[in-house]
């Protein structure tokens, strides 16, 4: 069997900027949350997907932003984008998708435990992460953990994340510590880059095997003064980077493999929010009612 792990925050984000605005009856806005709905019964169509789970961030903070005053916000989310969040969740729920809504800790955090303990699971075959979150490569273990981009069709295993990256996934964290995330709010550490980034943490295998001495880099690195200085000069605050960017792996999650089985979609429930999206087409798009 194979396990389909969606990172709802992602594409409900995505369908908003993919498809036209649309309010219902009460003049809510409502597009993206049915663009995601129809998404994911698109999904649910696909041969081979048995075991389905979604995660959200319920509230954009989490622990991190504790740690780091500059981590990521809701601030700037459109508000009609805001507004759907809450719908968004209700949605994969009336379509009979187990739902974890993250509050303490993120969507992706959730994702990685979730692919951990399911991935220890004989009989699954292969666990889909489906996000193209550059830190959820970190969860990839040769092709039995990959990242699905969904819009793209392509899949991201171990050798692909050395290829793009430099690193093995295991490395993602140190390398995103360097080099940073915007997306995230981790600035990085100045003057490294991806191909830097990726050559030193080849050679000395995490960020707490970082020389601050120049003349212990690789020899194909340039600029080692520049990098080995900046390095030095913001070590600490590259450690706490990297905490950042490490997904963890200890989420409460309550629903086990076999809870994520597909049972269908809970016709009443499913009817109600068809008619909270005024969009009664998604019934006909059902493949089976639980």
């Amino acid at each position: 069997m194979n396990v389909h792990l969606i990172d709802g925050t992602y594409e409900l984000f995505r369908a908003f900027y993919a498809v036209p605005s649309s309010k219902n009856a009460a003049g809510a806005e409502v597009g993206a949350a049915r663009g995601l709905a129809r998404s994911l019964l698109a999904l649910l169509r696909e041969p081979g997907v048995t075991h389905v789970a979604c995660a959200f961030d319920h509230v954009i903070e989490s622990f991190r932003n504790q740690l780091f005053a500059g981590y990521k916000t809701g601030e700037g989310i459109d508000p009609d984008l805001w507004s759907q969040f809450e719908l968004a969740e209700e949605a994969c729920a009336a379509l009979g998708i187990v739902v974890w809504p993250m509050i303490d800790f993120e969507a992706d955090d959730a994702l990685a435990t979730a692919a951990a303990r399911c991935a220890l699971r004989p009989e699954v075959e292969c666990v889909f992460i489906a996000s193209p979150d550059k830190d959820l490569a970190q969860c990839v273990v040769g092709t039995r953990v990959v990242c699905l981009d969904r819009m793209r069709k392509k899949i991201l295993d171990e050798a692909g994340v050395h290829e793009k990256f430099g690193v093995a996934p295991h490395q993602i964290p140190d390398y995103l510590a360097l080099v940073g995330d915007s997306a995230d709010g981790i600035p990085g550490v100045p003057r490294w880059g991806a191909k830097s980034a990726a050559a030193v943490l080849r050679a000395c295998g995490s960020l707490e095997q970082v020389p601050t001495d120049a003349s212990a880099f690789p020899k194909a690195v340039r600029g080692a003064s520049a990098l080995a200085e900046s390095f030095a000069s913001m070590r600490e605050q590259a450690l706490l980077y990297k905490q950042l960017a490490t997904l963890r792996l200890d989420v409460p999650l309550a629903e086990d493999l076999d809870a994520l089985f597909y049972r269908g979609a809970p016709k009443e429930r499913l009817e109600a929010l068809a008619e909270r999206l005024a969009d009664p087409a998604l019934l006909t798009r059902v493949s089976n009612f639980s």
